[in-house]
């Protein structure tokens, strides 16, 4: 009934929150992880695909510990599954972001405002993979 559809939606809200809050910590450590290492005269690609690499990490672990703790799959193949399309769907959120910022500049937006752009898409984009897909629910 109608209540059980306040619930649910409620409880969605409270996922997509939790969401957002992994996808802060997540982009604050890949931030952190990229300025230490370009602090460190890392080369500027190097340091972006291992601070990205550590973020995306990050980013499992606290989603399959406080976001979808009730879709996470048992160790085994279906845990390795569900990690690999957690990476694939990081994958798309890098390729929007890398395409929106790429247009960006190709007619002058400024490079941060396009990123900003693309955090917003690439956000939404990995939170329906991961919801609808990653983390669907089981039956």
């Amino acid at each position: 009934g109608q209540g059980m559809t306040a619930i649910f939606y409620r409880l969605q809200q409270i996922r997509l929150m939790r969401y957002g809050l992994a996808s802060i910590v997540a982009l604050t450590v890949d931030m952190g992880v990229f300025s230490f290492l370009i602090f460190l005269l890392a080369p500027a690609v190097a340091a972006s695909a291992v601070a990205y690499s550590i973020g995306i990490i990050i980013h499992w672990l606290l989603t399959s510990r406080t976001v979808f703790t009730d879709r996470v799959a048992a160790e085994g193949p279906e845990r390795t599954r569900q990690k690999a399309l957690f990476v694939a769907s990081a994958m798309v959120g890098l390729t929007l972001t890398a395409a929106i910022v790429g247009a960006g500049d190709a007619v002058g937006v400024y490079p941060l405002a396009a990123k900003l752009v693309a955090i917003g898409v690439s956000f939404s984009a990995t939170w329906l993979l991961r919801s609808r897909i990653v983390f669907r629910s089981v039956p």
